[in-house]
């Protein structure tokens, strides 16, 4: 008997949840700052945590977070700076230890992909970053986790970056940015998107048009496409459909009308 494989999610976000300019605008006017994670959860359906690309965090602090949002909100985590902020990655070992050290845990189940975010200035080099992808663990605790690779550097746009990450089943972020590399190809069994051209004078931080075009997008991905107008670094080699859950984070430029944004792109995915 074969098992069907459950459907794949659209999860859709912000950058943290305490943020001045949103209040009054995104919470409401009077909303007490220690509820502004549980306000922001009953809107949104993933938040990226940036803390903790700058500084560890107590597994006290995991385990309120998970407290204050509801079943199937998820979080996505920035992995620390001294694991990625380095000449040699072969040496981050110590550093990514300790993140996981940390409690991260604790979220339980509201714990999503962890974000690994390399400096523009870092460049391509394969035995170095596949260094790196060696010290990523694969389970902990008997829990499987998820990594994903942010990179920044033209460098990266190479069909061997591509055919690396694959060999390790470790995805990259698709960035919609003005100068960063917007790289669309499938690496992993999940894809994650930062969509960082947002403008706070757009009451929705993007125009109708372009969220509609960016959910049709998230869409192909999750049914086991690929989105077609999104020109590939590897042409020679795409993966097999498959469902993928999707993360997609509004943040960056606009940053004020960013929860408009993702509310926004909800309605018009669903889940």
């Amino acid at each position: 008997m074969t098992t069907k494989k459950a459907a794949a999610h659209i999860r859709v976000g912000i950058g943290g949840w305490t943020f001045e300019p949103w209040r009054g605008v995104f919470y409401p006017e009077g909303l007490a700052q220690k509820k502004e994670l549980t306000y922001a959860a009953s809107k949104l359906t993933s938040i990226e945590v940036n803390g903790t690309y700058y500084g560890s965090q107590k597994p006290e602090s995991f385990r309120k977070w998970a407290s204050e949002v509801p079943d199937g909100f998820v979080f996505s985590l920035k992995g620390p700076r001294f694991a990625t902020n380095r000449k040699v990655l072969a040496e981050a070992g110590d550093s990514v230890k300790r993140f996981y050290d940390s409690g991260v845990l604790e979220l339980g189940d509201r714990l999503g992909p962890v974000l690994w975010q390399f400096m523009p200035t870092k460049k391509f080099d394969a035995a170095d970053f596949g260094a790196f992808l060696e010290l990523l663990p694969q389970k902990l605790d008997g829990r499987a986790l998820r990594h994903v690779v942010e990179v920044r550097h033209d460098s990266f746009c190479t069909p061997e970056f591509i055919a690396l990450l694959r060999e390790f089943k470790v995805p990259v972020v698709f960035s919609e940015h003005a100068t960063y590399p917007a790289i669309p190809d499938i690496t992993g069994d999940f894809i994650y998107a930062r969509l960082q051209k947002g403008e706070d004078t757009v009451e929705t931080g993007y125009k109708p048009k372009a969220l509609d075009q960016w959910a049709e997008r998230l869409q192909a991905w999750a049914k086991g496409g690929a989105p077609a107008d999104l020109p590939l670094v590897d042409e020679k080699n795409k993966p097999k459909a498959a469902p993928r859950d999707v993360f997609a984070y509004f943040i960056h430029e606009g940053k004020v009308r960013a929860p408009a944004a993702a509310m926004a792109m909800i309605e018009r995915v669903g889940n």
